[in-house]
């Protein structure tokens, strides 16, 4: 599937110009001619709308790393604020004792460090490639409409293909906002009914933001394909129950009100749709994980040859990789000493070696377990997860971009919801969840040495078995601050919060700060607490 249209959405049109912005500092205005009567003037032209509000995950802009980024704000470039992945990524794990990294460009220490600003540029690349993805989503509703269609003669099957498009990108502005509701709380909040150019957009209370996310998930689970019959790398039914999942996994952080069972229903509806385990965890991160994987259910795709940029699965190959270690093993031409994680991560596992349980992917030969110095690369263990060959070793299509897909969800994820949720008392099967998580070990272990009893499944146990199973998938922040453990005394690692043994921080760096560009050009905003 890697030659459908949403591998190639870099090639596509330059429609991010042609939308103004729902912020007025992001100052999208059209470089040229292209307008959105002539973007949608066509079937064509929504299919490629579509790709590129696909592709707007996944890149810079339509040029690759060329200066000719979607989303530009001073001070920042396509290497710092790549893609959108990347500076998730980047917010959920280099907080955490998940990962480190020894640059020294201004605002990337601040994550570890827990001493970020509304002025930092990376937290500005996160909140602004979301709301660049959802005005892009609002613009394409916007022109989808039938009297739209109509009015452009478009029908029939044409038209009947765009109407199908519509859940799936309300399910992509659900996801984005979702972001938005986990890492900032209270964004400002516009919809396809804002009118552009019009006042500065209301800002969203972080309750009403989930209860929005919530009805539009629930409005089009019936609308978009059945689990496993769109497109690879495309939303189905199975994305939207999966976002479900997790946002009801969260919904006393994020509204106050426990929803243990419905997140255990709606992990459950995604795995009884026939998904299985990749049957070897350490072919979840290759270059070939677009192929025989039943384990995926929604992905971010790149391509080394299509989709070319620093962000994604290029910035997780290359920036782990230094110090003794071979780039061409990991199928690149040359790392960038910089990612490692700290021995809080290491030391969830019985040994690092990936002898006993595979999920143990460290590179440890001229590494310390203990990190003296950040800055250092050789301080800390690196990670091997993710690598740019194949499973028979072969190179993949660029040594210098990724072709490793993201998985935004895959069943293991679900499986942990399901056991989490019961645990905590939702309604379910204690003894489900407990064969859910002996597939998951049973896959790690190669065996039934590693398996558990009901007896087994504690908070702590699940907390640590997430860790073991997704890290350095972008979940760690969110998991540790819904555990409580985020910036409380009660959980330290390495260099947390800047103090080499760790130390706590306080509770407002559970949401991060409105950017302050976006203060300044939007009175209706209120800074969230403590900034």
């Amino acid at each position: 599937m890697k030659n459908n249209i949403f591998k190639i959405a870099m090639l596509l049109l330059g429609f991010g110009a042609a939308v103004t912005s729902c912020t007025k500092d992001l100052d999208l205005k059209p470089t040229n001619d292209v307008t959105s009567e002539v973007v949608y003037s066509t079937p064509l032209g929504y299919k490629q709308s579509l790709a590129k509000i696909y592709g707007s995950m996944a890149l810079t802009g339509n040029s690759g790393p060329a200066g000719a980024a979607d989303v530009f704000y001073p001070g920042s470039d396509e290497g710092q604020n790549a893609d959108f992945y990347r500076t998730y990524w980047k917010a959920q794990e280099l907080t955490t004792d998940e990962a480190v990294i020894a640059w020294g460009d201004p605002g990337i220490p601040d994550y570890h460090n827990m001493s970020w600003s509304p002025a930092n540029l990376f937290i500005h690349g996160v909140y602004y490639k979301s709301l660049y993805g959802i005005t892009i989503i609002n613009e394409f509703l916007r022109q989808a409409t039938d009297e739209k269609l109509a009015a452009r003669g478009i029908a029939g099957a044409d038209a009947d293909a765009i109407r199908k498009y519509r859940p799936e990108v309300r399910f992509l502005r659900a996801y984005q906002y979702w972001v938005l509701l986990d890492l900032f709380g209270n964004p400002p909040f516009v919809t396809e009914e804002s009118v552009i150019g019009g006042p500065n957009p209301p800002q969203i209370k972080r309750a009403d933001l989930y209860k929005y996310i919530e009805t539009e998930l629930l409005a089009i689970e019936s609308e978009l394909p059945t689990a496993k019959t769109n497109d690879y790398g495309r939303a189905d039914k199975a994305a939207a129950q999966s976002l479900l999942a997790r946002l009801y996994l969260n919904a006393e952080v994020y509204a106050a009100t426990p929803k243990w069972t419905e997140a255990a229903t709606y992990a459950k509806k995604v795995v009884d749709a026939g998904y299985t385990l990749m049957p070897n965890y350490q072919n979840l991160m290759l270059a070939d994980n677009n192929t025989s994987n039943p384990e995926f259910i929604f992905t971010i795709n790149y391509d080394g040859g299509k989709t070319q940029g620093y962000g994604g699965t290029t910035f997780l190959t290359h920036a782990c990789v230094g110090g003794s270690m071979s780039a061409a093993s990991f199928g690149i031409s040359g790392g960038w000493f910089g990612l490692r994680t700290t021995k809080a991560l290491v030391n969830k596992f019985a040994d690092p070696s990936g002898a006993t349980d595979k999920r143990a992917q460290f590179y440890t030969s001229g590494q310390t377990l203990d990190i003296a110095n950040v800055a250092t690369f050789t301080d800390g263990y690196a990670i091997s997860k993710y690598r740019n060959v194949t499973r028979t070793g072969g190179m993949g299509s660029s040594m210098d971009f990724s072709d490793i897909d993201i998985p935004v969800f895959r069943l293991a994820e679900m499986y942990l919801i399901y056991a989490e949720a019961v645990k905590r008392g939702g309604t379910g099967d204690i003894n489900i969840a407990t064969g859910y998580i002996n597939n998951i070990r049973l896959r790690a272990y190669g065996n039934t040495s590693g398996n558990i009893i009901a007896g087994d499944i504690t908070l702590d146990f699940l907390l640590d078995e997430r860790a073991r199973e997704l890290y350095w998938e972008g979940h760690r922040r969110t998991d540790l601050i819904r555990y409580n453990r985020f910036v409380e005394s009660t959980y330290l690692w390495p260099w947390k919060a800047g103090v080499a043994g760790g130390t706590s921080a306080p509770a407002f760096r559970k949401l991060f700060p409105i950017p302050s560009a976006d203060m300044n050009a939007n009175r209706n905003l209120v800074q969230n607490s403590g900034y």
